[in-house]
């Protein structure tokens, strides 16, 4: 097995990545049958966005802090455990904004399109589903559409339900929202598109995040999930995907 290894750019994972490639042989993309990524979340994120057009799977060591999308760290029988690992294969959100000058910006997220506000004025917004209004005005702090893997991690935090793979739907989680008061967001089948429309942006800017890209000042953003792009994630069998989201589900 051919093994590509790509490291973030912290002292750990760049020992790692001296260790490993001492080891194994380090095969360039083209030549590559797997991609091993070094480092932590962030690292692994970074490493979705590289190489969305590289059609090689991942396999993710843990050199970071909480390692949701990685495995441990271990060198020896590298192969072997990728030989068995199980395979999962995710779908990007696909986020088009347009800011108050026209200007339209075309993004991917692996964990979720978040809108937030730029200044003290609370966001006012008006929510579509399939081009239908769900709500004609939101009053609150953001908003933001999750793909099941990143519902575990921002949408989380901000109480919205962790999603299983299989789940086939895409949470929108409202962030402090004022009104409608208490409004706890909403499921949705992950066949439908988003539409977030900004009411008056100049007196109350937004900004849309897909991921780490940021656009400021946007007017309009439309989210829905790039079934046309795949990425393969490879887990150990004895602490795979599906296991991790169960855990956090239940989580004490």
């Amino acid at each position: 097995m051919k093994l590509h290894f790509h490291a973030s750019n912290n002292p750990r994972p760049q020992a790692a990545y001296r260790d490993l490639t001492a080891k194994y042989t380090h095969h360039e993309l083209d030549d590559a049958d797997a991609i091993i990524v070094l480092g932590g979340d962030g690292a692994m994120l970074r490493a979705l966005h590289a190489f969305t057009n590289v059609n090689l799977p991942i396999f993710g060591l843990n050199l970071g802090t909480l390692g949701f999308l990685l495995n441990e760290y271990k060198e020896k029988d590298l192969v072997e455990r990728i030989s068995k690992a199980n395979a999962y294969e995710i779908h990007p959100l696909r986020m088009i904004a347009t800011d108050i000058n026209g200007k339209t910006y075309e993004e991917l997220a692996y964990n979720e399109v978040s809108l937030l506000r730029e200044t003290h004025s609370s966001a006012k917004l008006m929510v579509f589903v399939n081009d239908e209004v769900r709500l004609p005005l939101l009053v609150c702090d953001g908003i933001m559409v999750s793909t099941p893997v990143g519902s575990t991690a921002y949408n989380s935090s901000a109480a919205g339900p962790i999603v299983p793979l299989g789940a086939n739907v895409l949470p929108i989680t409202p962030i402090s929202a004022f009104r409608p008061r208490r409004w706890p967001g909403a499921l949705i089948p992950n066949t439908c598109s988003v539409r977030f429309e900004v009411i008056r942006p100049q007196e109350r800017p937004i900004s849309a995040s897909a991921d780490a890209t940021e656009i400021r000042d946007i007017a309009t953003v439309d989210i829905s999930e790039a079934r046309d792009i795949t990425a393969r994630l490879l887990f150990d069998p004895e602490n795979h995907l599906e296991e991790r989201i169960y855990q956090e589900q239940f989580a004490p």
